[in-house]
């Protein structure tokens, strides 16, 4: 009896580690997430993290696992959680290029837990949690939105401009066709609030997206200061 009950809970640990392997390798592509801390600060109360105020700069929002057809896994291994010290080379890096505006202020390790647990959890059939985050950075180096755009005269300086302008600069920055999200600040006005691109599986390559998210932007929109 004893021989079978171990032989039961095996095969049952065995398909829910098959599960979790399965959920983390059925993924098509990411897309990477850039957000503009300005239209963040623009709609919603935000608080600076702890170490300060960011950067007037594009920050990570985070690397996410999609399916062709526009939906994504999410919390693919719930025992799978967070570990600072896995990331601790990368930390001074992290601090910068991914802050937290959200209130109250933090040390950040909230935004980055959610993040891995609700995205990274589902591409660990590639990545591990500290290649996971060293991907997004490296990612964030090769795509310096910021420089991009205003190498074609679009400044976050509360200017209003073409929504095309502002893909097709992105476009011949990087070669690839980005997807744009605005928000409205507080007078109601259209403004770029994030910028996604594609990446392949491996999370070292940009790609065309197979696939874009739901919802659109003014014509024409704001680009506010930070």
């Amino acid at each position: 009896m004893m021989k079978l009950k171990c032989s039961i809970l095996v095969k049952l640990l065995t398909l829910n580690i098959l599960a979790v392997l399965c959920a983390s390798q059925q993924f098509d592509f990411f897309y990477f997430v850039q957000q503009w801390p300005g239209s963040y600060c623009d709609s919603k109360e935000c608080c600076y993290p702890n170490t300060g105020k960011p950067a007037s700069d594009f920050g990570i929002h985070g690397l996410w696992p999609n399916y062709n057809d526009g939906s994504y896994p999410s919390n693919c291994d719930p025992q799978s959680q967070f570990d600072p010290s896995k990331i601790s080379d990368l930390t001074s890096r992290i601090q910068k290029e991914w802050p937290s505006l959200a209130c109250p202020s933090s040390d950040n390790l909230d935004f980055w837990s959610h993040e891995w647990v609700k995205h990274g959890t589902c591409s660990m059939s590639d990545l591990d949690q500290h290649d996971y985050f060293a991907m997004a950075l490296n990612l964030k180096e090769q795509i310096d939105l910021l420089q991009v755009l205003e190498k074609s005269g679009i400044h976050p300086n509360g200017e209003v401009y073409d929504l095309g302008s502002i893909k097709d600069a992105i476009k011949e920055g990087t070669g690839y066709t980005p997807w744009i999200e605005c928000n409205r600040d507080e007078s109601g006005n259209s403004q770029l609030y994030q910028v996604y691109m594609c990446v392949d599986t491996s999370g070292s390559n940009l790609i065309e997206c197979p696939v874009f998210p739901h919802g659109k932007c003014s014509s024409s929109i704001e680009f506010p200061s930070f």
